[in-house]
Order: structure tokens, then sequence, then C-alpha cells
């Protein structure tokens, strides 16, 4: 960057040039990544819930109705493969079940497997809702990720993954 120009600055820069004044013995820096973690967290909550909405959705919905979605026909999980999915607690995970299965998103039956498990199925009126969201949803996430090239999206997810395995989530440990 040469001297005539500046990057431009967000309000991290300013918090981080008021403790660097206020504490200069510090090294203020994390804030930096996660004070912007924060802020790019809630951007795109409100957009998503936005757009989720337009389809009388919610984020833990889509979320449910996706993983069933994405684990193919026939469509079925289990509570449990959908907890560990959503990283939710079993009561969190009752409640969507829930309100989806009172919409007719999904149903709970016996496995004919083993009567003693009950498997969650995506009905063709949640695959209809999912699949009616979808598009939206990815355009939701293109347009928060358009100041960026695709070599930016890329080197930044490749960090955010590199971040996110070294704090242990990776797929057996999520």
């Amino acid at each position: 960057m040469s001297t005539t120009e500046r990057r431009a600055e967000d309000a991290v820069d300013l918090i981080l040039t008021q403790w660097a004044r206020e504490r200069p013995d510090l090294d203020c820096t994390p804030m930096g990544v996660i004070g912007r973690i924060s802020q790019l967290q809630r951007e795109v909550f409100l957009a998503q819930r936005a757009t989720f909405a337009r389809y009388g959705l919610d984020a833990p919905s889509f979320d449910v109705l996706a993983a069933l979605r994405r684990a193919g026909a026939p469509y079925q999980l289990t509570p449990t493969a959908l907890m560990r999915t959503a990283l939710v607690t079993s009561g969190a995970i009752t409640q969507r079940l829930d309100r989806l299965e009172e919409k007719g998103l999904i149903t709970r039956e016996r496995s004919e497997a083993d009567g003693r498990a009950v498997v969650v199925t995506l009905t063709d009126a949640g695959r209809a809702a999912l699949d009616a969201a979808l598009p939206d949803h990815l355009e939701t996430e293109r347009r928060l990720l358009a100041g960026l090239s695709d070599a930016d999206r890329d080197q930044l997810a490749d960090l955010l993954r590199r971040l996110l395995v070294a704090l242990g989530r990776t797929p057996q440990n999520p």
C-alpha cells in the first residue's frame, strides 16, 4: 500500500486505537480478529433471519431441514445425529423437532430396524420448504461476501478452517 492509499477502517480499528492509547502495555491484536468475527456474526444472523422469515422458517429450523435433505433419500436421521449436526443439546433439538412436526415439515417414527430408536424424516412439504429457501439463502451468503474476491473468500475459508481445526472442531468432534 502506498503512502497515498489508506485502507478502509472499521469500528474495531477505533477500539484498537483507543486501547493502544490507554493500555500500551497490552497486546490487543486478538480483539481485531474476535471483534470482527463477532460483528460479522451479527450481520450474518440478521441477514439469514430475514431470508428464512420469507419462507416461514428460522435458522434452527433451516438447519434441521438442511441436515435431513443433505442426508439423501430417504431423508432420515436420528435425533442424536441431528443434535451433533446442529451442535445443540437434546432439549434444544427436541423443541426444534416439535415445531417442525407441528408444521408438517418432518415426522418422527420408531425405527423399523431398532424399535427403541426414533427416526426423523423430512416430509414432502419439508423438502419443498427447504428447496425453496436454499437458493435465496445462498444468494444472501453471496451478498454478504460480495466485498471479497474469489481468492479472498478462499483464503478466508482456509484460515477459518485452520482456526476451527486448531480449536478441535472436526467432523468427529463437533
